[in-house]
């Protein structure tokens, strides 16, 4: 056969080839689902192939790890030595294993913060894991963490800040250059990348080369954002972009490191404009552009790892709300782990994240709605495939589906025996747009509907809790939405007692207030320091004690017969009677509230030493005080050096102590000082200087001790 005519005929026959493959995948897009007859049509912008496996992963870590590690400082400066860093244990396969097992799909990895340095072996600067002593200089964190991710089934993502306050050329148009090339080093050096994060950080003070400088530039334009997302996209066609300013990305920051989203969250944004802190936290109902909200937050208060936040890692309590309020709210959660100096995530963390995974495992294990028969008010143009039974059957590629005209229904779900339950999820077929508006869940309890709660935007995935119901049947009805409604999975679930140990506080007036993590606990106390048991008083409500209770309680759940850890506080005289001198701030009052969550603070405008002045009403005798620093997240203001005054007459002072709070900064907890014995009307607390060597002073509490 001749060249000519061999070539003609396989060329008609790779057309045909072509066509048939072509008219295969058609059918079968047909049959399985994604194109049934009548199928609502997509409604607004909606998730693109690569936002629809981010919004599935739902939950992943970050962590940081750089120079600043080593210095204490939030953000480098861009000065630090390179020799700082060394960490000796470092393990990306304990970090790894700690979040596989923590029940996440991924962890973005810090490769560069605001202070320049590089976890890599950048070949565009000396700044970087190169010329640090660690592994002599052979290291690279990044690989590293590339490879325990792989091992560990997990999802790779990285962190490169735009701002340096290392490079010299930081704010000229060759920066842009460095920047990209970097950002090439680390999107094909690695393997798939599942999300890239950019800082929204840009400019200020910083060494830059030795300049010592401030330099501002325009976060929109200086980045040429536009170009570098097809660099990236072109590197990692599979990636998702996060970015909080100039061009739109793929993501959206929440407006708030807080962890959590708005209860009402649209996943759209407009493709154009500025975005306020209305629409991060909320997103738009008509935005043009689909820009999901990904939640990101710390273990700790801070995303470096600080000796001094040791004792105020979440607890289950705390990150059990971040769920509920970021994944429960059509978010996605990204929970960072602070590493060590030694390059490990500290045990504390490490039992709080698991002991966190084991919460949300128990809450959400059993959908108890699971295959249960389903009824619906409206199925659009009454076909089985649209039926009320998609929504339960466990598939999120079918849905219950209404008529184009209706906007609001009803899904009912017959468990066929009383059913004890106190959540409710639901999930919109978000391929086919966000709709839901307005609605509100139901129990027939004793034959009546009673209303268990009520939201507002469903999307990708909703969560509403209530307490326990015992209920045949639950309803969703649907209120209000922006077109037909397309619910792709709804589900039932018991979430058992979180058994934390529960706080124990005294207002001024002397009530005692236990809370639990739960409300629904059941609070077992005393008041004489007995260990308490089931059995024991049980907590109704806040009550009165006279004199110096030593309250002991611990949160109980009989289904289980199993208890929380037992909490303990000793309590001294009341403090109904004393009153705050020389100050008309009314905020000031939370000094003697009893609740250690307010603080109030003071000396901002004035010079060190900052007086503190309480007329407890009557004399009393004394042998010590007792000082809280702010417990907020960033908790300023903690007195360091104090000297300590009494005084039967506001105006005749005696120094009884003076020193410092012995490492109040790694441990700003209650600090107790005790004293020789005095009697005493009024107290003067004298902060001598903070820990950040400023004016300000914060009190959370402070009470004294009696004989």
């Amino acid at each position: 056969m001749p060249d000519s005519k061999f070539k003609n005929k396989t060329l008609k026959i790779r057309k045909i080839s072509k066509t048939c493959v072509l008219t295969t995948i058609f059918f079968l897009w047909c049959f399985s689902g994604h194109a049934q007859k009548n199928a609502p049509v997509p409604y607004g912008p909606v998730p693109s192939e690569n936002q629809m496996k981010w919004q599935e992963l739902q939950y992943y870590a970050f962590v940081h790890l750089s120079l600043n590690t080593y210095t204490d400082q939030s953000w480098g400066f861009g000065n630090e030595d390179v020799k700082l860093f060394n960490p000796t244990a470092l393990d990306c396969r304990q970090w790894a294993r700690i979040c596989k097992n923590a029940g996440m799909k991924g962890i973005i990895i810090t490769a560069k913060h605001h202070c320049g340095f590089c976890l890599w072996p950048s070949k565009y600067t000396d700044y970087s894991v190169k010329n640090a002593p660690w592994k002599n200089g052979k290291g690279d964190v990044v690989r590293e963490m590339a490879e325990a991710c792989k091992e560990y089934g997990l999802k790779l993502g990285i962190y490169l800040s735009p701002w340096d306050r290392n490079r010299a050329d930081y704010g000229k148009p060759e920066y842009i250059t460095y920047f990209r090339n970097q950002l090439t080093e680390l999107l094909t050096n690695y393997g798939p990348i599942f999300e890239i994060w950019f800082d929204g950080a840009n400019g200020g003070s910083g060494y830059y080369g030795g300049a010592n400088e401030t330099r501002m530039i325009d976060r929109k334009t200086y980045y040429d954002w536009a170009n570098t997302y097809k660099l990236v996209r072109k590197l990692q066609p599979n990636i998702v972009i996060w970015n909080d300013g100039g061009e739109r990305a793929d993501l959206r920051w929440v407006g708030t490191e807080g962890g959590s989203v708005g209860e009402t969250n649209w996943s759209l944004l407009n493709a154009t404009g500025d975005v306020p802190y209305d629409m991060l936290h909320y997103g738009v109902e008509n935005g043009d552009a689909w820009v999901p909200a990904e939640v990101n937050t710390s273990i700790r208060p801070e995303w470096f790892y600080h000796r001094s936040e040791d004792k105020k890692v979440k607890a289950v309590p705390q990150l059990m709300d971040t769920y509920y309020n970021s994944i429960g709210h059509n978010g996605n959660l990204l929970l960072n782990f602070p590493i060590m100096p030694n390059g490990l995530i500290h045990p504390t963390d490490e039992k709080s994240v698991l002991d966190f995974g084991k919460a949300v495992k128990a809450a959400f294990s059993v959908n108890l709605a699971k295959n249960k028969p389903a009824t619906a008010s409206n199925v659009r143009a009454g076909s089985k495939e649209f039926g009320a039974g998609n929504a339960t059957d466990d598939n999120k590629n079918t849905y219950w589906a209404t008529d184009d005209s209706v906007k609001a229904a009803s899904l009912t779900i017959d468990f066929g025996t009383p059913t004890k339950f106190n959540r409710f999820l639901a999930q919109e077929h978000i391929q086919s747009g966000q709709r839901v508006k307005a609605f509100t869940v139901e129990a027939l309890v004793n034959g009546r509907w009673r209303e268990m709660a009520k939201g507002t935007t469903i999307g990708y995935k909703r969560i509403v809790s209530f307490l326990t119901v015992k209920a045949t049947k639950v309803r969703l009805h649907i209120t209000d939405a922006k077109a037909c409604l397309v619910i792709a999975n709804v589900g039932a679930y018991y979430a058992p007692p979180i058994l934390a140990a529960p706080a124990v506080t005294r207002n001024q007036a002397g009530e005692i207030t236990v809370t639990p993590a739960d409300k629904e606990s059941v609070i077992y106390y005393t008041t004489n320091g007995n260990t308490p048991v089931p059995g024991s008083k049980k907590y109704k409500g806040p009550f009165l004690v006279d004199g110096k209770p030593e309250i002991r309680a611990i949160v109980y759940d009989p289904a289980t017969h199993k208890r929380s850890p037992e909490t303990h506080e000793k309590f001294d005289i009341s403090r109904k009677s004393w009153k705050i001198v020389g100050t008309d701030d009314e905020k000031a009052g939370a000094i003697l509230d009893g609740d250690p969550s307010t603080a109030w603070h003071q000396g901002k405008d004035k010079k060190m030493p900052v007086d503190l002045v309480i007329d407890l009403g009557k004399e009393e005798s004394l042998s010590g005080f007792r000082y809280l620093p702010d417990q907020g997240q960033w908790g300023p203001g903690i007195i360091a050096g104090y000297e300590f005054y009494i005084s039967d007459n506001a105006t005749d002072w005696k120094l009884v102590s003076h020193g410092e709070f012995p490492n109040i900064k790694n441990n700003p907890l209650w600090q107790t000082i005790k004293f020789a014995r005095e009697k005493a009307r009024y107290i003067k607390l004298r902060a001598v200087k903070n820990t950040e060597n400023s004016n300000e002073v914060g009190y959370a509490e402070l009470d004294i001790v009696t004989l």
